[in-house]
């Protein structure tokens, strides 16, 4: 919950703008100097078919463990989180930036929200400092190539964060299929 009111209490500022904050623009200036070949292979984690096939990583991981409601989780919130930014956010706040909506990030949001997946279903160490770290490259990439303002990737990853959080929430409370 307080992951979701972040992330809509961070774009109030920046709804309907175009310009960037004072922390949106040190980190263009710092992500500036990286060359474009590189800035493009930060960003390839957040391309739809990278994060389709972590999602599909995280569903057969929860398969082979025979935990279908965590199956379930690894399409449903992703889906969830990136239509909610699509379709009710980007419009809701109106950033624009060359001509596109780009609050809260989408990229951000479907990485981030698969990555939150692979976090909670495999509950090792090694994945939630590998997401992290992917995270911090993409948002480089993103910012160095000028698709988002950091505050859209924070936005995102704090969007994704909650729909995930609240979707495994509401999975666990639910009552197991009998067997029947």
């Amino acid at each position: 919950m307080i992951c979701g009111l972040l992330a809509l209490l961070l774009g109030l500022p920046f709804a309907g703008g175009t310009s960037a904050g004072p922390l949106d623009a040190a980190v263009a200036g710092w992500t500036a100097h990286l060359s474009p070949g590189l800035l493009r292979v930060l960003v390839f984690p957040t391309e739809p078919y990278v994060v389709a096939v972590l999602a599909l990583l995280a569903v057969g991981l929860c398969l082979r463990g025979r935990r279908r409601a965590d199956a379930v989780l690894a399409v449903a919130a992703p889906v969830a989180a990136v239509l909610l930014t699509g379709l009710l956010l980007k419009p809701l706040y109106g950033r624009w930036k060359n001509g596109t909506l780009v609050y809260p990030s989408g990229h951000t949001v479907g990485l981030v929200a698969v990555l939150t997946v692979l976090v909670l279903v495999t509950r090792k160490a090694v994945v939630a400092i590998l997401a992290a770290l992917a995270l911090a490259a993409a948002a480089a990439g993103l910012v160095g190539l000028g698709y988002h303002y950091l505050t859209d990737v924070a936005g995102g990853t704090l969007f994704a964060v909650a729909v995930v959080l609240l979707s495994w929430s509401v999975l666990r409370r639910a009552p197991a299929p009998s067997a029947g």
